[in-house]
């Protein structure tokens, strides 16, 4: 069924107290469990091992992914196969949504370790201490938790704006618990067919899970002569230069210094599903035009160019160098440029939200759900006290 929501008349119309009071009857559901021993322990559980999985691909690819839906999906399959087994009771909707919280948390914690961390790391040469690590990570989400509570009131209570991955994670729920199950369930079970084949590309490719089959289980180097453990090659045309001499070029330049290799990488093609066909193929183009026609004209004619690094040793044209001396630059620049476009051809959004703050915040009237929300004092008492902490 179609999820409740306020007309944009009642949006526009009403105060914050008379939005909180619809929610309050007719969407709250104060007495199905929802915060369970067992939503958290599933939470804890799923965002363990999607949290490791989303470490892995933002470390290949440097993109971030959410694993709401994810969670949300194998949630639902793992306690209906338990009730159906007679194990366990079903997970309710909103225990369900609990889990999926969990899970999403975990799974967030790992961006500064792909992102601000990794970056300290690569321009300081120093490697943080991993308590240091796990403490400034928690302190850094302590920030968000307590700035997400007033903005929650203020963009969610007030001005009815859904969150994108929340309501996603809304629609799957609500879908599932009120007449696709059986799309659930396969779901779940396309999930663990693509985790499975996955898995098992990824130790064929992998030299350490390989070394310790072949070496240290089979002992494949006493009986069968092996030197080096067998690996299948995730750069495709690695079979190719094995066997052939001629290299392509473009204007010159080998097309291996260019990056453009043909590899097999599934994280790579995960990244493509969830990005969708529209922005792949604007990726892939964009890829293309920088890599094989912008990059060799630039090193042609000497703008990009082998440099003398720090050490005094020769840095040649690589993938990486084309990237820093020239694609990241105008790369960052047209994201930049794009994001202030964005914002700033709705002036309307920014002018409503200074307009509405003072007129709305007089008007809220009583604060109907004071006993089921998050004191605001504790975000303003813990908020300094918490920066100053992250800070030090």
């Amino acid at each position: 069924m179609a999820i409740l929501h306020l007309t944009d008349d009642q949006i526009r119309t009403w105060t914050r107290e008379q939005k909180d009071r619809w929610w309050l009857e007719n969407v709250y559901r104060g007495d199905m469990p929802q915060l369970t021993l067992r939503s958290a322990a599933t939470g804890f559980i799923l965002g363990g091992v999607l949290a490791a999985t989303a470490l892995y691909i933002a470390g290949k690819t440097g993109i971030g992914i959410g694993v709401g839906l994810t969670s949300v999906i194998l949630a639902f399959a793992i306690y209906r196969g338990l009730a159906s087994a007679g194990f366990a009771t079903d997970f309710t909707i909103l225990e369900n949504n609990c889990t999926q919280s969990i899970a999403t948390a975990a799974g967030y914690m790992t961006q500064p370790l792909v992102s601000s961390l990794a970056a300290y790391m690569l321009v300081t040469g120093k490697i943080v201490d991993p308590w240091a690590m796990v403490i400034w990570m928690v302190v850094i989400a302590l920030i968000g938790v307590l700035l997400a509570f007033p903005l929650k009131r203020r963009f969610v209570n007030e001005e009815q704006m859904p969150f994108p991955e929340g309501r996603a994670a809304g629609v799957v729920l609500d879908a599932l618990y009120t007449g696709a199950a059986a799309a659930g369930m396969f779901k779940a079970k396309v999930l663990g067919v693509t985790a499975a084949i996955a898995g098992t590309y990824q130790v064929l490719v992998s030299d350490g899970w390989m070394n310790l089959i072949q070496f240290k289980l089979l002992r494949m180097h006493e009986w069968a002569g092996m030197k080096e453990p067998w690996t299948f090659h995730e750069r495709l045309d690695t079979y190719y230069y094995n066997v052939s001499s001629y290299v392509p070029r473009i204007l010159g330049t080998d097309i291996r210094q260019l990056g453009l290799r043909l590899t097999l990488d599934v994280a790579m093609l995960g990244i493509g599903g969830l990005m969708g066909l529209a922005v792949a193929t604007s990726c892939l183009l964009g890829m293309l035009l920088n890599f094989t026609v912008l990059a060799p004209l630039m090193i042609q004619a000497g703008d990009i160019a082998p440099r003398i690094g720090p050490t005094g040793a020769k840095i040649a044209i690589s993938r990486v160098e084309i990237v820093n001396q020239w694609s990241l630059w105008w790369g960052v620049t047209m994201m930049v440029v794009g994001s202030l476009v964005s914002l700033l051809a709705r002036p309307q959004v920014i002018v409503s939200a200074f307009r509405n703050l003072g007129r709305r915040s007089g008007n809220a009237g009583t604060d109907v759900l004071k006993h089921i929300e998050f004191p605001l004092w504790i975000s303003a008492v813990g908020l300094p006290i918490m920066a100053v902490a992250g800070a030090w």
